[in-house]
C-alpha cells in the first residue's frame, strides 16, 4: 500500500498578519486592498486590462498596414495584412499544399489533442503519485528531469526510428512535449498540500485513498490546471518539429512546405492560425480554471 510521503513536521504557522510574520507588512499593505468576501482580487481592473490588450493589438496591425504600405519591407520578408488576408481565403476555398486550409487544421487538431488527452490520462496520476510516494517519485523523478530540458527536434530521429514516420510518431513526439510539464506540476501541487491539513483528515478517520481525494487533489487542482495550460503550449510549439517528417498535411507541414518555396503570406496565415487556436484553448482552459477552483486568486 502507498504511503503519503509528506514530511511529519513542518516549520510552525506564525499569522500573515503580525509582524513577525515573513512578508506581514507586505499582506497588510494588500489587506487595505483586499477584495470582499467572494470577489476575485484584482477584478475591477480586468476590464482595464482587456481594453489595454485589445488597443495593443489594433495599434501592431495598423503598424503592420503602415510599414507594408509604404514599403519600408520587401513583401518576400513582410507581405501586407491584405496579402495574408488574401491567401487566407484561397485556403479557405481552394486549398494550399494539396489541401485545405479546414483539413490541415483538422490533422493538427488530431495530434496535439490526442497527445494533450493521453498526457492527462497519465502525466497527471504519475505527477499524484510523484508527489505522495517517495518511491514513485525516485523512479518517475529522473528520467523526467533528464529528458524535459531536450528540445523535441533531440529526440524526433529516436522517435522516427523506433516508431516510424507514421502518425504515431508525431503524436509521440508531442506527447513528450506535454508530458513532462504536466507531470511536474501535478507533483508540486500535490506537495504544496498543508501537513495540518493531513493531520486534521488522519484525526479524523480517513483513509489513505480519502485523504488523497478530498484533501490532496482539491489542493493541487490549480497547480494541475496550470501544468494542463503549459502542456498544451509546448504541445502547439512541438507540432511544427513533428509535421517536418513525411507529413502530408498539417498547419506545421503547411508553414515548413511555404517556407520551402518562398511564400511567406502563407507561412504567416499559417503562424497566425495556429497562434489563434492555441489562445482560444487557453481562453477555455482560464474558463475551466474559474469554474473548477473559484478560490484560485481570492484573498
Amino acid at each position: 500500500m502507498l504511503k503519503l510521503g509528506f514530511p511529519k513536521s513542518r516549520l510552525g504557522v506564525v499569522e500573515s498578519g503580525s509582524a513577525a510574520a515573513p512578508g506581514g507588512g507586505l499582506m497588510r499593505l494588500f489587506a487595505s486592498k483586499a477584495a470582499a468576501p467572494g470577489q476575485v482580487y484584482g477584478a475591477p481592473g480586468q476590464g482595464r486590462s482587456t481594453t489595454i490588450s485589445v488597443v495593443t493589438t489594433i495599434v501592431l496591425i495598423a503598424v503592420w498596414f503602415l510599414i507594408t504600405d509604404m514599403g519600408w519591407i520587401k513583401p518576400l520578408f513582410l507581405p501586407s495584412p491584405q496579402a495574408v488576408w488574401s491567401k487566407f481565403v484561397i485556403a479557405v476555398t481552394e486549398g494550399v499544399a494539396n489541401s485545405t486550409l479546414w483539413q490541415h487544421t483538422v490533422t493538427s487538431l488530431s495530434r496535439v489533442f490526442g497527445a494533450f488527452l493521453l498526457s492527462c490520462v497519465t502525466a497527471i496520476p504519475i505527477g499524484i503519485l510523484m508527489g505522495t510516494n517517495r518511491v514513485m517519485r525516485g523512479i518517475f523523478d529522473p528520467p523526467i528531469e533528464f529528458y524535459r530540458p531536450l528540445p523535441p527536434l533531440a529526440y524526433l530521429p529516436l522517435m522516427i526510428i523506433w516508431f516510424g514516420i507514421g502518425e504515431l510518431s508525431k503524436i509521440l513526439l508531442i506527447f513528450l512535449a506535454i508530458f513532462a510539464p504536466m507531470a511536474i506540476s501535478a507533483r508540486a501541487g500535490v506537495r504544496s498540500v498543508g501537513i495540518e491539513q493531513i493531520h486534521a483528515a488522519y484525526a479524523m478517520g480517513a483513509s489513505r485513498f480519502q485523504i488523497i481525494r478530498h484533501v490532496v487533489l482539491p489542493a493541487a487542482t490549480p497547480e494541475i490546471l496550470t501544468g494542463m495550460r503549459i502542456g498544451i503550449g509546448f504541445g502547439w510549439t512541438t507540432l511544427v518539429a513533428a509535421e517536418m517528417v513525411a507529413a502530408t498535411r498539417g498547419l506545421g507541414f503547411m508553414v515548413l512546405n511555404a517556407a520551402q518555396y518562398l511564400q511567406t503570406d502563407t507561412v504567416i496565415m499559417g503562424i497566425i492560425v495556429i497562434g489563434l487556436f492555441a489562445f482560444a484553448f487557453d481562453l477555455l482552459m482560464r474558463y475551466i480554471e474559474r469554474m473548477l477552483v473559484p478560490w484560485k486568486g481570492r484573498v
